[in-house]
């Protein structure tokens, strides 16, 4: 949907294979305008990320602490239970994007799987609403309930999660082409800039959503937790209804091939020809005789390796992962322990998002036009090592505010525990020390995370986006099984916490390995991080 009052189109119908080389040197690049379209996927995405996250930000509380303790809680698991549920949760909402994914690939369409998956979401968020009310409480009913309502919303999550980032960019399906501005300056409207746009707009909206957590960590601590979780229920709600009412505005593609049991088939046969995957296409299998069926033709083999690429630049993520995940759970324990002076200690999260509302749209729309003006590339693996770098900074100084707390009274090193005013008095530690942290990883996030949608998308092919996408989305399985194996040698107490062990120590370690080989390598075809046996190729 063009603006015509922004500017006129020069050569009408010239595209991308029309412009001169000399054109693309010496013209400026700038996004196209955004359709209608995807100003309303952004929208339903963002009251879906309004309901992840208001409902997941009192979990940590709901699950670990009871409801006589200094901070608000049902359950009273403790803090290791708590973490490992949590994480549990986090690693369900992935696993289950591989399957969203392979069913709008082969079966529904993109569409369809969001819809016919947001109705699972919504029984899930019926479960832990009813069964966070005080009389359900009453009758025991609440780890139960929790438990199958993560379940139901990790596979309405994962529909929705997987397909929505590639429809949000489907919805622009303009090429490259040259416009004259209204001040008559010639200038190129580039498809990659446009589709960076998107994502950025995409996900500062999306990040908006996420501060429902403010909401609803005031509700818990003021009314209840099922007023916290009734909240995100309304808010689905909302969306589902703008999803089905707006329907006939969307670019919607058809389900394609079952590319998912090829693909597999495909990796088989270039893993036993040494890893010559051109081995798996019809005219090689027809010219050497091999004996393998390949209902494929050799433009599938093309787009498989382009989507194989585009996941291994992913391998590093997890370490990056681990790291931001700390704030839904061990980051919100370290909060328990200090003075919050009436915030609720799972307020602080929402921090992050700040840095990306404000942050994002100044880079996109001023820095890095500025620095493509002046020729200085910041390029995606450039954009990923920095966040690597943010990230590596944040797990540092969360390690020095542990240190802090230990070294404060009255509890010292061991803060809330029973033996030390019955656990009802925090150290005299500010939270606001925790600000600085957030601050971090909410611009980490910026150059990390919207730049892996934006990679994954533009090196997917058309047949597999949903599938890299839920691929990218996967990798946080790695990180739960590296987290519990850390998580089993601590104490459940608060004297050798997962969040002093692990988590604020050896987690800038981890980042820094994957920063350093981002950026010693970034004009390199491989990048090695030897601290974790990692080994991918990235053109």
């Amino acid at each position: 949907m063009e603006n015509k009052t922004e500017y006129t189109p020069l050569l009408t119908g010239e595209d991308e294979n029309q412009i001169s080389d000399e054109d693309r040197a010496r013209l400026r690049k700038v996004a196209d305008s955004l359709p209608l379209s995807v100003w309303l996927v952004t929208v339903i995405e963002f009251c879906e990320r309004f309901t992840f996250f208001g409902l997941s930000g009192p979990f940590q509380n709901y699950i670990q602490n009871s409801n006589n303790s200094l901070r608000p809680g049902v359950i009273g698991l403790g803090q290791a239970q708590a973490t490992a549920l949590n994480q549990f949760f986090q690693f369900w909402c992935s696993f289950t994007t591989i399957f969203g994914a392979a069913i709008a690939d082969q079966y529904l369409g993109r569409f369809n799987t969001i819809m016919y998956h947001s109705l699972v979401y919504i029984l899930g968020l019926i479960v832990l609403f009813v069964t966070s009310l005080p009389v359900a409480i009453h009758h025991g009913t609440a780890l139960g309930g929790l438990i199958t309502a993560m379940i139901l919303i990790g596979l309405g999550t994962g529909g929705i999660k997987s397909n929505v980032s590639p429809l949000v960019a489907e919805q622009y399906t303009g090429r490259d082409k040259i416009i004259r501005l209204t001040s008559g300056e010639r200038v190129i409207v580039d498809r990659d800039i446009t589709i960076q746009r998107i994502y950025t707009t995409y996900y500062v909206c999306v990040s908006i959503g996420s501060l429902s957590a403010i909401a609803t960590s005031h509700m818990e601590l003021h009314i209840g937790f099922w007023a916290a979780y009734l909240l995100p229920l309304l808010m689905f709600l909302v969306g589902f209804a703008i999803l089905l009412f707006s329907k006939k505005y969307y670019v919607a593609r058809p389900p394609t091939r079952s590319v998912i049991p090829y693909a597999f088939k495909v990796m088989w046969i270039g893993l036993v020809n040494k890893g010559n995957m051109d081995a798996a296409k019809p005219h090689y299998q027809g010219e050497f005789g091999s004996g393998y069926a390949t209902p494929w033709d050799d433009l599938f083999v093309d787009e498989l390796k382009r989507s194989l690429l585009a996941c291994r630049v992913f391998l590093f993520f997890p370490v990056y992962w681990v790291s931001y995940s700390q704030m839904l759970n061990n980051l919100i324990t370290q909060a328990g322990t200090m003075e919050t002076h009436d915030i609720p200690n799972d307020f602080m999260q929402n921090i992050s998002v700040f840095p990306l509302i404000f942050l994002a749209p100044i880079l996109d729309c001023l820095v890095y036009p500025t620095m493509r003006e002046m020729g200085i590339p910041f390029k995606p693996i450039t954009r990923i090592t920095w966040g690597f770098i943010l990230a590596a900074f944040a797990m540092a100084y969360t390690a020095i505010v542990q240190h802090i707390i230990y070294a404060s009274p009255p509890c010292y090193d061991t803060p809330l525990a029973s033996t030390c005013f019955d656990g009802s008095v925090p150290n005299k530690v500010h939270v606001a020390l925790q600000i600085p942290a957030y601050l971090l990883l909410g611009i980490s996030e910026i150059f990390t995370a919207i730049t892996g949608l934006e990679y994954a998308y533009t090196k997917a092919p058309p047949s597999m986006k949903s599938f890299v996408g839920s691929k990218l989305s996967c990798l946080l399985i790695v990180n739960i099984d590296y987290i519990r194996s850390h998580q089993s040698t601590s104490s459940q107490s608060l004297l050798a916490p997962p969040l002093a062990s692990f988590s604020h120590h050896s987690l800038p370690t981890q980042n820094s390995c994957g920063f350093t080989r981002y950026w010693r390598l970034r004009h390199l075809s491989l990048v090695v991080c030897s601290g974790h046996g990692l080994e991918v190729a990235i053109r």
